[in-house]
């Protein structure tokens, strides 16, 4: 199964991690625990939290009154759907120069030099098969 496309806003971002910090879960769990940071409000929580529903990012299941909220989607997904997005509109598609953009934005040290060297070796390997 391919993971699903996903694609979060800044918002959307801070709900999942709550959730995925605190799942299942209710939306006034998330909204105490979004309060402090974000200052929203159990009716901006919840507007959000059923939008991600729609969306599929976040499942939902009724427990008598209350709403109990799950992840969809896994970290890996998220993380995915955000790098390609990035992808897409900031480097045109272009891989190179966004790993370029990267690798010269942040000061890297050997072991991180070389895990990537050796990610780059175990594809080259598995593309000639």
């Amino acid at each position: 199964m391919s993971a699903p496309n996903v694609e979060l806003t800044e918002s959307e971002w801070s709900v999942i991690k709550a959730v995925w910090e605190t799942e299942p879960c209710t939306a006034p769990v998330i909204q105490e625990k979004l309060f402090k940071p974000t200052g929203w409000h159990y009716s901006t929580v919840r507007t959000l939290m059923d939008r991600m529903v729609a969306k599929g990012v976040l499942k939902a299941k009724k427990e008598g009154k209350l709403t109990i909220y799950k992840s969809a989607v896994t970290r890996a997904q998220a993380q995915h759907g955000e790098i390609f997005y990035a992808l897409k509109h900031a480097f045109n598609g272009a891989l190179t120069p966004m790993v370029q953009c990267l690798l010269d934005s942040k000061n890297l040290n050997a072991a991180e030099l070389a895990e990537l060297e050796s990610l780059i070796k175990a594809k080259k390997k598995s593309s000639k098969k």
